[in-house]
């Protein structure tokens, strides 16, 4: 064990045994690790069940774990020992020896402040863990909800200055109704919508906390005074309202809160692989593709091919969105292999869930400032594929009918000639009503491109508006950045 290093035994039994990944805990989880250390040693100060000196020399380690000071020291690798046991002894000997260092003490000796007598008073991993997990996992969603949408108002804005260009719908890749540009951005603004707000639920679920429930959920060797007072420190520091969980068995057996945000997650991937689909082929070619967008021209050039610019941010996002579905198996995995009184998989689900929230929130951001806002449309490309469209006499069926509509759209096919030509050839209808119906702006529709904001989507969890969540939340959680946290109030 290096002389430099805060952590204990038990955290270098555990580099020994664990060399396995050589990736360490989220930062998030770091940090998360630490507000709940520094809520608790305030709590037990405030029922007598620590010395006034002991909780002020944890509280301030334990603070300064959380603002990111002293990373370095947790060096336990992300595959341990069931129910992250490993990782919370890591935390527990850090705030330890750093607290008696601040007392005057020094490393390595724990006659004034113990990892297990005093950092963990009233606490187990069964209980600490899985909520740290659940406030990091919070976290990391809160830095990713205002990234996401700001991605979905960049769609939006795009539906709006395309609304009047009309294209060429397309369905099982064949020729489809005309449609306007505008509206198949709009329609992306509002699958990401959606998916923003299956994210914001599952945020709120993740505000159920099984802090106090010790051993297996049965409260051993705790003061129930103390919990709840930790989590009104907790929601002080954070701006968010933490509550117990109503029965603390069911929040050490139960993960389901984990596998909601990470479905969320999986689901919002599913959405972003597709959208980046349909970007790649609406920006196909130049010449030999469907060129109806052009996307920002990023990296210029390939290895071989003087010139050639390929959409290497939708690529980016939908290897992102790949790895996150992969991060989903895996937590749901982890959710269900709980045994009896506690799921010791908790480990898996933490790095799984919390790298998920953070690849998407650096990726959605670079997607969206690298590609969505710089998208432009190409209107003379798109106005051919929606007069050359077949589908464009769907508009007959009405007045000729299906059989006869369908005769009409097999000449066009075999002739090459447009169908309008050949209706009015026939005199099947008076030729002012078949240039009205075979006008591609009105086969589109008068459907305008959707309002964003609340009904779209755009609103936060509903725990806290969106400026109390950026004013009061500990942005280096989610981030792992180094930043100060608002000071919290003494109750």
């Amino acid at each position: 064990m290096p002389r430099w290093a805060l952590y204990g035994a038990q955290t270098a039994r555990a580099v020994e045994n664990y060399a396995i990944s050589g990736e360490r805990a989220a930062p998030a989880l770091i940090a998360a690790y630490g507000w709940l250390k520094w809520a608790m040693a305030q709590a037990n100060r405030d029922f007598d069940l620590l010395p006034e000196k002991v909780a002020g020399a944890i509280a301030a380690a334990a603070r300064e774990v959380a603002e990111h000071q002293l990373d370095e020291h947790f060096p336990v690798d992300v595959f341990q020992a069931g129910a992250g046991v490993s990782l919370h002894m890591n935390v527990n000997e850090v705030v330890a020896n750093r607290a008696h260092e601040l007392l005057g003490g020094q490393r390595g000796h724990y006659e004034f402040v113990h990892p297990n007598d005093h950092v963990n008073r009233g606490q187990s991993t069964n209980d600490t863990f899985p909520t740290a997990l659940r406030v990091a996992l919070r976290m990391e969603l809160d830095a990713l909800l205002p990234v996401l949408q700001h991605c979905q108002r960049a769609f939006a804005a795009k539906g709006r200055q395309f609304d009047r260009i009309v294209k060429a719908g397309r369905t099982h890749l064949q020729d489809a109704v005309p449609l306007r540009l505008g509206q198949e951005f709009a329609a992306y603004a509002t699958a990401l919508g959606a998916a923003r707000a299956e994210i914001a639920r599952a945020a709120d679920v993740l505000l159920e906390l099984g802090l106090g429930g010790s051993a297996a959920g049965t409260g051993l060797n705790t003061d129930p005074r103390v919990a709840p007072r930790a989590l009104r420190y907790l929601r002080q520091a954070t701006g968010h309202r933490w509550r117990q969980a109503h029965d603390l068995c069911a929040a050490m057996q139960s993960q389901f809160p984990i596998a909601m945000a990470s479905a969320a997650l999986r689901n919002l991937a599913l959405e972003l692989i597709r959208i980046c689909n349909d970007l790649r082929l609406l920006a196909s070619g130049p010449m030999t593709g469907l060129r109806e967008i052009e996307l920002p021209a990023l990296q210029p050039g390939s290895s071989i091919m003087p010139g050639k610019v390929n959409p290497v941010m939708p690529e980016m996002l939908t290897m992102v969105a790949f790895q996150v579905v992969g991060n989903d198996a895996a937590t749901a995995l982890a959710v269900q292999a709980g045994q009896l009184e506690l799921n010791v998989m908790m480990p898996a689900m933490a790095y799984a869930t919390l790298r998920s929230g953070r690849l998407f929130t650096a990726a959605i951001a670079a997607f969206t400032k690298h590609c969505v806002i710089g998208i432009r449309a190409r209107p003379e490309r798109c106005a051919a594929y929606a007069q050359s469209t077949m589908a464009l006499a769907t508009a007959l069926t009405p007045a000729l009918g299906y059989s006869r509509t369908a005769k009409l759209v097999q000449q066009s096919l075999n002739t090459g000639r447009p169908v309008l030509d050949l209706a009015l050839e026939q005199n099947l209808l008076p030729e002012p009503q078949l240039r009205e119906l075979l006008d591609p702006a009105r086969a589109a529709g008068n459907a305008r491109a959707p309002a964003t904001g609340a009904r779209a989507g755009l609103r936060g969890p509903r725990d806290a508006p969106a400026a109390k969540r950026a004013a009061n939340s500990p942005r280096a959680v989610s981030a792992g950045r180094r930043s100060r946290a608002p000071a919290p109030n003494k109750s």
